[in-house]
């Protein structure tokens, strides 16, 4: 998952849509499969697998810069595209990945309830971490 520089809510739907379906087309060419993607108006999620000779910090960079250098280009965007430095990933289990591609497919109905970062707050605060993503 990443988000917009600032959390700017630019990602609206027909935008949304350009950007995920550029960045699961630049993933296959450069070989890393995305399993689900979308998003709601400032992030992303996606659920891909680790390439073996990539590190995820590499994986991030292939997917997260070259779709803000290619939104850019296009003019997507009034003031561009810039993504947040930070990301956060994790590892799913087997057993849980319908629930994962369930929460992905859902965002706009997730987020009519709670805002990314008050999901985001709850689920970290759960897993005893402290909020440092902001």
């Amino acid at each position: 998952m990443w988000g917009t520089k600032n959390r700017e809510p630019i990602l609206k739907p027909a935008l949304l849509g350009q950007v995920c379906t550029h960045i699961s087309a630049n993933a296959v060419e450069k070989g890393i499969i995305i399993d689900r993607i979308n998003g709601h108006d400032e992030h992303i999620h996606v659920l891909m697998l680790l390439k073996y000779d990539l590190s995820i910090a590499k994986q991030m960079q292939l997917l997260k810069g070259e779709s803000a250098f290619w939104a850019n280009r296009n003019g997507l965007t009034k003031n561009g595209l810039e993504w947040a430095d930070k990301y956060f990933a994790a590892s799913v289990s087997n057993d849980k990945i319908d629930i994962v591609r369930a929460y992905i497919d859902n965002q706009q109905m997730h987020h009519q309830k709670f805002t990314f970062m008050e999901e985001y707050k709850h689920f970290i605060e759960s897993l005893g971490y402290k909020d440092d993503f902001g």
